[in-house]
């Protein structure tokens, strides 16, 4: 296993994460441990989960993610490195959710149980919430570091421009600021290099790159635009409508095509070189993976072992360019 800096910290995180959001639904208990077992082995010292978890489930389910990641680690919770994140919908009050301070210092302590730690490494908010004072947000998220609930703190799913002001309220204030991103990041989008990935490398967050296959697009199973699997992230719920709208398109269908023929001339499974291609892109620290079975993984980390020249590359730029939002294909 590779391992690099978090960031700007002096934390060492391996290069591949394995993300959670199936464990409790499409894989079960017995099966998400088979996972993190597989991981673990591997040299994974990563785990990335979120109160929310597992995606699109009701209130009373929710967290059921946190709970089994947290019976996974008994025993031996300093062997990793341990996110999650809040700020998202938990109950039907209206103080459920967001960033104010009320809904995330609840949101840790809540968390923090489920995972049965008293601290988690990292915390992260999981969206933007512009209804809050950002002031507000990072007061909060500085008590839940200085109380030592959480190590560091980072973001997913903000914008550029709400990450750097973030940033200046931090400096200004005297208060712990971000230190991680967490973008979605894949062959099939791309809109993230164009102002994100800069404003990171400016200022040393650490990017932690989620849906490197697309929801499994660019491991090339599924090649009928009208038929998706019913066990896949395609198939059914909310998490499908969601992977839908962001990849289930005649274009992203055409890319897959010429990009499973690209893996097959280098010799590479589809989904050990997506992986590949997002860990070989500058300012990148690590891709979260996921699955619903350990039998999926074994492609997908050797991805950290796999250089990539630069005529692989420059062809896969070339099949994937018209994902940067505003570039045009050629």
């Amino acid at each position: 296993m590779q391992f690099a800096r978090m960031g700007g910290t002096g934390l060492q995180v391996s290069r591949l994460c394995l993300g959670t959001m199936t464990m409790g639904a499409q894989a079960d208990e017995a099966a998400a441990h088979a996972m993190l077992d597989a991981c673990a082995d591997a040299g994974v010292n990563f785990i990335d989960t979120a109160d929310v978890y597992p995606l699109g489930a009701r209130d009373a389910d929710k967290g059921e993610t946190e709970r089994i990641v947290g019976r996974w680690l008994r025993g031996r919770r300093e062997d990793f490195v341990l996110a999650t994140k809040g700020g998202s919908a938990m109950g039907p009050r209206p103080w459920d959710v967001g960033n104010s301070r009320k809904h995330l210092l609840a949101a840790i302590d809540a968390s923090l149980h489920r995972l049965g730690t008293d601290y988690v490494d990292l915390y992260q908010l999981h969206r933007d919430d512009e209804a809050t004072p950002l002031d507000e947000t990072l007061e909060a998220l500085d008590t839940i570091v200085r109380s030592g609930r959480a190590r560091y703190v980072g973001v997913s799913n903000v914008s550029a421009w709400r990450i750097a002001r973030a940033i200046g309220r931090a400096e200004a204030l005297r208060l712990v600021r971000p230190v991680t991103v967490q973008p979605r990041y894949n062959l099939l989008f791309r809109q993230f290099e164009r102002d994100l990935l800069p404003m990171c490398r400016q200022e040393g967050l650490a990017v932690l790159c989620y849906n490197p296959l697309a929801g499994g697009l660019l491991t090339g199973k599924h090649r009928d635009l009208a038929a998706p699997d019913a066990a896949s992230r395609y198939g059914g719920g909310q998490a499908a409508t969601m992977y839908k709208n962001r990849y289930w398109h005649e274009r992203e269908f055409a890319a897959v095509t010429a990009f499973v023929e690209i893996a097959a001339q280098a010799g590479l499974a589809p989904a050990r070189l997506a992986v590949a291609w997002v860990l070989a892109q500058p300012g990148v620290t690590c891709a979260i993976i996921g699955a619903s079975r350990a039998e999926q993984l074994p492609d997908v980390l050797a991805a950290v072992q796999t250089p990539l020249d630069d005529a692989l590359l420059a062809s896969l730029h070339g099949i994937s360019r018209e994902f940067r939002l505003g570039d045009a294909p050629r």
